[in-house]
């Protein structure tokens, strides 16, 4: 009898062990529900700019070249590339067997029609399976600059998009602010273990969470001053590094020394630990420059304005200038007023303005990779600065380019902001990277234990 206990009891050890492993093995199946604040009018990667998008818009469309998660360029829909002496001229091999959304085989000379849409500058051809780009100046960052979302390799054509990615587009509705994917059977590098995912846009942050919490979700955002609550309110919640850039940018350069002088005072009189702190709850870091520490290894050398000390309170007639931002960000009239009790201090009345000719903007600017010199060159392109200027890769020449962008007095960083989501448990193996993307195309679904 205690013989058959025994093995009783380890036949039961055996099945539970098995039913564990099998609860939590990857499988086929089943609907990711989605809630996004934007409102995209187009599916079109050209147009897709903010980290949910960009996520959305990969599970579509894919590059030559994508970056893995320290920034170095890995093979996509390129297999490999070369560049001739001097970095102006790059040939990518093409990837063998891939099929579009429409069941034709990619070819060189639909990769080279794409990349020409969403390049100017370059001159692209295509030779038999390669595609040759050529610079007008000698560009080592071609590779990284390829893994952009804006270079995605698309088929445009009677209003039809097609990608080469996991997933295909199901259903567009621009004006229902629906978009639904359906899993690619014919994708190069395997199939995805999730069905479908439907997407809800123009959904408040607000809204998002309730829709979580009532279980008619599976995946929102969370704003930076939210990270902290959505927390403590025991949801399963992913952050990235710091990365999105807050900051301000005036109009034009300085006129005279007087001028940066005001601009500096103006710098100096922002107390950015408090922005981060009262108003975004600890959500982010104060910034010194355009990039993160963490990701160029240098910003605490820039002060913030939280460390260069506060201005001299000014004796000299106010100046009035005007400030615009985006008004349909919840958040960003407080911060404006802010921003206008501060520059008090240095003799500046900030007036919120609508007008596009105003002469500070508000601006926000998402990590656009993780490579630091294509992030430096994508921020000033937003920016409208000139092209930083890199005399090498080093770390060094980064720094360089950096100084002399901010030298220009042109914009004050103030806060680098951390970009969240919050997942239902049902949700598994998906990931957030450090500048904000999303890792949907190994994510899977199981039922959720009541």
């Amino acid at each position: 009898m205690k013989r058959f206990s025994l093995i009783l009891i380890a036949a039961i050890s055996v099945v539970c062990v098995t039913l564990g492993s099998a609860a939590t093995r990857p499988h086929y199946g089943g609907t990711l529900r989605m809630a996004v604040q934007e409102s995209p009018q187009s599916f079109d990667p050209a147009v897709l700019d903010t980290p949910a998008l960009r996520s959305l818009s990969h599970l579509v469309f894919e590059n030559l070249v994508k970056l893995d998660d320290r920034g170095r360029p890995e093979p996509a829909l390129a297999t490999s590339w070369q560049v001739e002496p001097g970095n102006q001229r790059w040939r990518f091999q093409v990837r063998s067997g891939v099929i579009l959304s429409d069941g034709t085989p990619l070819d060189s000379e639909t990769v080279a029609a794409s990349l020409r849409a969403s390049n100017s500058r370059w001159k692209v051809f295509a030779l038999g399976d390669l595609v040759m780009i050529e610079t007008d100046t000698p560009d080592a960052n071609v590779p990284p600059e390829l893994a952009l979302t804006r270079n995605s390799i698309v088929r445009r054509g009677n209003g039809t998009l097609l990608g080469t990615g996991p997933f295909t587009i199901a259903q567009w509705d621009a004006t229902a602010k629906h978009l639904s994917l359906a899993a690619n059977n014919q994708y190069w590098a395997g199939r995805p273990f999730i069905d479908s995912i439907e997407i809800d846009f123009a959904k408040s942050y607000r809204d998002q969470l309730m829709l979580l919490d009532l279980g008619k979700t599976d995946l929102v955002e969370i704003a930076p001053e939210q990270i902290r609550q959505a927390q403590s309110g025991n949801r399963n919640v992913l952050t990235s590094m710091p990365e999105e850039l807050l900051c301000l940018v005036f109009a034009r350069d300085p006129q005279s020394d007087s001028e940066v002088r005001l601009r500096t005072a103006l710098a100096r009189s922002i107390d950015t630990t408090a922005l981060n702190n009262v108003i975004f709850q600890a959500g982010g870091e104060p910034a010194g420059a355009l990039l993160p520490d963490w990701l160029s290894g240098y910003e605490f050398l820039f002060p913030s304005g939280s460390e260069a000390g506060r201005p001299e309170r000014s004796l000299q007639p106010r100046i009035t200038l005007t400030l615009s931002y985006d008004s349909a960000d919840p958040i960003a009239r407080i911060l404006v007023d802010r921003l206008a009790l501060n520059a008090r201090d240095a003799g500046v009345n900030l007036q919120s303005s609508s007008s596009d000719n105003s002469d500070i903007r508000l601006v926000r600017l998402p990590l656009p990779t993780l490579d630091a010199q294509l992030d430096l060159n994508e921020f000033a392109r937003a920016l409208q600065l000139a092209p930083p200027q890199f005399s090498d890769v080093s770390i060094t020449a980064l720094y360089s380019a950096e100084s002399t962008l901010m030298q220009t007095h042109r914009v004050i960083p103030l806060l680098h902001l951390r970009s969240a989501i919050a997942l239902r448990p049902s949700v598994h193996d998906l990931a957030v990277r450090s500048d904000g993307a999303w890792n949907l195309q190994n994510a899977w679904l199981s039922s959720e234990t009541p």
